[in-house]
């Protein structure tokens, strides 16, 4: 599986652990920066995950940024994109289930690391329900 990350100065050290962790599982991860904690623009680091995931160069996007508010909104802006701002395992399964996210956006500054790991990993576990959810998801696309 191949997974697109991304984040700003807050959520550097989340991202280098969550990398380590995704590639131990053998999943392969683009890095799209910033890998330090000196102040950056989150849409700089954000739009090339959003990107990926667009244009189906990976399976799933992570971004992190201090709320995830930025984040995600910067995400939600791209074509295909069903970026989810999540704080629990149990919101992130329903973003899954429910609204067949294919970004998860974590909030640095309101989670714990080991948190933050066991929501990736459901993130990445949990599919997708479809059925009566799909009709829903699929009204979400802006049709001009």
């Amino acid at each position: 599986m191949k997974i697109s990350i991304g984040n700003d100065h807050a959520g550097t050290d989340y991202k280098l652990a969550v990398i380590k962790h995704l590639e131990a599982k053998g999943f392969t991860v683009t890095n799209h920066g910033t890998n330090t904690n000196d102040s950056v623009d989150y849409p700089d680091f954000v739009h090339p995950v959003a990107k990926d995931v667009e244009f189906q160069k990976v399976d799933f996007g992570i971004i992190i940024c201090g709320s995830g508010n930025g984040a995600n909104m910067t995400a939600n802006k791209h074509q295909g994109v069903r970026s989810a701002l999540c704080w629990t395992k149990e919101i992130v399964a329903l973003a899954r289930q429910h609204n067949n996210a294919n970004i998860l956006s974590i909030p640095a500054r309101f989670t714990a690391l080991p948190q933050a790991i066991e929501m990736v990993d459901t993130f990445l576990e949990t599919a997708f329900e479809g059925g009566r959810h799909e009709t829903r998801v699929n009204k979400i696309p802006l049709s001009c």
